[in-house]
């Protein structure tokens, strides 16, 4: 929940109080009432326009009494003050007709004139601080109000009328005090008006929900907890108690509170606006079956609300129903052709879909209609990475890098954010083409922003060099970046995981390990000293490390990716059925896990073992990454496998152009030359295979895979050889 400042209010209080601020003036009252002065009467009539006293100013108007000449004994001139209350009217008329502030001094002038004869009149005293307050005159206002009440301390007119003065003032955040008023701070003095309220009339819903929703920007939830029930006891449909009482749980992080309120209200009684909150509270629960339900019931009473159906389309969208999810934006897209959000969502539908040149079209168009989206600028960015256009991709996100940029170098904290996110995709354009300077320049623009961007620059300069093979500098600048950073436990993993792949293991336990404390963080530690010793091949400490980071691992996503760790353990270790139990451990915990469909598609397709269930595990993780050059080769290889040459070569040669330093990929590669006849290709994969072998850190190379590689090659040059003996000369290929 957002905190109380002097410069804005959460939106649902400067509601209310626009609300409460535009109410009808409060006309004054001439029954005769417990109290009441004026004679029985109705209001007055305005008076015809002919009259002398219409068009009279203040002045010309009988002599008025003053009050300061009055004795308690002395009674009210009733009928002088009706005479200028029924003037004071038809000014006030006037000027809320036609915003004359003339009109307005003048019937501020009949009130006073009224007064000076009735002096003791609640209902005279209110209709001035009323139209005080209505013409802006604000500290008058409240002095009039207050002074009433010190001879009337339960004229409800006044104390609202103070409690609207208050809400006033923080809806404008003219000030968080109140310099006109001895009571000092404006959220203060609005609760005690509104709490006086309920205390005079406490069955009045509307009245507790203000002042509960008052508490809540208090900071104090009990209160406004009973105040939210206390409406619901008195009207237990109140669409609004119901929704305040939601969102109060909610803000408090009791999100299964929230749900249970509104739960609690037959479906048959919710309206949609309940629907909408119940769907979502479900989507922070990621319940997103119950979500869509719930935006379902609500876009079934209300079909025509743009805001439920892409709360729908979304939640569908989520839940991987793209087609239903495609209806719901194409509705949106049809409402409002001019709604680019739906575009850019249709267009994200059509690139999971596959139909990258049909989402290409779509997001051009949302372009083309809003050439500022940062939203869609990125979906064509996306777009074209994955459709191998690294050059128009590269050429998109430099032209969001500029739009995100600012001469001076000032960003606000959102800007900062937008401006590091398309940095970020373009270094990795640059890192996917291999274009290691370049990825390092922009990464360094995160870098010199500072924040938790620059953090993020570092990581990614360090995976940079890394995958680069130039682990000197990747340590170098981890080293930096924990410079810069000293408390920062993740960029302190990022250097010892650099030192590991610069083969001195040692040093990166030692510094893994000073960061254990005792503490809930220690999970992460626990997990990395596992991945480590893995890479070491030192398998009982990986598995006891594992072990100490059970106990921590509560969250399902964490226990999803320590059942996946357990299972690259075990792969490592060449123990393939346990590898594949904890694997599918891990997807019944998170089935759309892109790295634990890929490892356990990628195990079984290297074996040779259900294949065409291998093949529908790595599909759905190159629809999950699509640019993954790692899950493309796993993709490649199965085919390969399953002997559907045509379709290996496209996905390994993707995986190639996006993955060129990984040596198993150039390897593969060079098995679906080989296996289609084509020898000298396979043997120019294999070289570049050993060569980034070569370059490759101890922890990356499996024991043997470097001799098959070499072994390949020289069967392949043997080949060659008598081929070219044969023919006299290089057979083309």
């Amino acid at each position: 929940m957002m905190k109380l400042k002097n410069s804005s209010l959460p939106l649902w209080l400067s509601i209310v109080a626009a609300t409460l601020v535009s109410l009808p003036a409060l006309q004054a009252r001439a029954q005769n009432e417990p109290g009441s002065t004026l004679p029985e009467t109705t209001a007055p009539p305005k008076l015809p326009a002919s009259s002398p006293a219409q068009t009279a100013p203040a002045k010309t108007a009988p002599a008025k009494v003053a009050a300061s000449n009055q004795t308690p004994a002395q009674p009210p001139d009733r009928a002088t003050a009706y005479y200028h209350l029924a003037l004071a009217n038809n000014y006030e008329e006037d000027a809320i007709a036609n915003g004359n502030t003339e009109d307005a001094r003048l019937a501020i002038e009949e009130y006073k004139s009224a007064l000076n004869a009735d002096p003791n009149s609640p209902q005279l005293n209110d209709g001035l601080s009323d139209l005080y307050f209505r013409t802006g005159h604000i500290h008058e206002a409240e002095a009039t109000a207050r002074g009433l009440l010190k001879t009337s301390p339960d004229d409800i007119e006044a104390h609202k009328l103070l409690g609207r003065l208050y809400l006033r003032q923080l809806s404008d955040a003219s000030n968080a005090v109140s310099s006109a008023s001895p009571s000092g701070n404006v959220l203060d003095q609005a609760i005690a008006e509104f709490e006086r309220i309920i205390q005079l009339q406490p069955k009045s819903v509307e009245d507790r929900m203000v002042l509960g929703q008052l508490y809540t920007v208090k900071h104090d939830p009990k209160k406004a907890e009973e105040e939210f029930k206390t409406a619901q006891a008195i009207e237990p449909d109140s669409e609004e108690v119901v929704l305040n009482l939601a969102r109060l749980y909610a803000e408090s992080g009791d999100v299964a509170h929230s749900v249970k309120v509104i739960e609690a209200v037959p479906v048959a009684d919710r309206s949609p606006k309940m629907e909408v909150a119940l769907g979502a509270a479900y989507d922070q629960l990621k319940q997103t079956k119950d979500a869509i339900a719930a935006y379902q019931r609500a876009a079934d009473m209300d079909p025509e609300d743009a805001h439920t159906l892409d709360a729908l389309g979304q939640a569908l969208l989520a839940d991987n129903q793209l087609d239903e999810a495609l209806k719901q934006f194409k509705l949106l897209a049809e409402a409002d052709p001019e709604d680019t959000e739906a575009l850019i969502h249709i267009a994200e539908i059509q690139r999971r879909q596959g139909k990258y040149e049909d989402a290409l079209v779509t997001i051009r168009k949302a372009r083309k209609q809003d050439p500022n989206s940062l939203e869609a600028g990125f979906n064509e960015g996306l777009l074209l990475d994955q459709l191998g256009r690294f050059d128009e991709a590269t050429q998109t996100f430099e032209k969001m890098v500029d739009l995100t940029s600012h001469a001076n170098g000032a960003y606000t904290n959102e800007e900062k954010t937008n401006r590091g996110f398309f940095l970020e995709r373009l270094g990795a354009i640059y890192h996917e083409q291999n274009k290691t300077d370049q990825a390092i320049a922009t990464y360094q623009k995160m870098v010199d922003m500072g924040g938790e961007t620059a953090v993020r620059g570092f990581e990614a300069q360090v995976e940079t060099y890394g995958e680069a093979k130039i682990f000197d500098r990747a340590v170098e600048v981890a080293r930096k970046a924990v410079a810069a950073n000293p408390k920062d436990m993740d960029l302190k993993l990022t250097l010892a995981g650099a030192l590991v792949e610069q083969g001195k293991n040692e040093d990166a336990l030692t510094l893994t390990k000073s960061l254990l404390d005792n503490s809930d963080k220690d999970r992460v530690v626990w997990l990395r000293l596992g991945q480590f010793y893995t890479e070491m091949h030192r398998w009982k400490e990986a598995d006891e490390a594992y072990a100490k980071a059970g106990p921590l691992t509560t969250k399902n996503e964490d226990r999803a990716y320590l059942l996946f760790l357990k299972g690259a353990l075990a792969e490592r270790q060449k123990h393939y059925e346990p590898a594949e139990q904890f694997f599918r451990q891990a997807l019944d915990l998170d089935a759309n896990s892109a790295m634990t469909l890929n490892y356990l598609g990628y195990m079984l397709a290297d074996k040779g073992i259900r294949l065409p269930e291998a093949l529908k595990l790595i599909r759905k993780a190159v629809d999950l990454e699509p640019t993954n050059g790692a899950y493309l080769d796993s993709l490649g290889w199965a085919y390969f496998k399953l002997g559907q040459y045509e379709e290996a070569e496209e996905n390994l040669r993707k995986a190639v152009e996006r993955d060129q330093t990984d040596p198993t990929v150039h390897d593969h590669l060079g098995e679906l030359y080989e296996k289609t006849g084509r020898i000298r290709l396979a043997a120019a994969q294999w070289e570049l295979s050993l060569a980034e072998y070569a370059k490759s850190a101890p922890a990356d190379v499996e024991p043997g895979d470097v001799a098959k590689v070499q072994r390949k090659l020289e069967s392949a040059r043997v080949k060659l050889a008598k081929q070219e003996s044969a023919a006299g000369q290089p057979k083309p290929e």
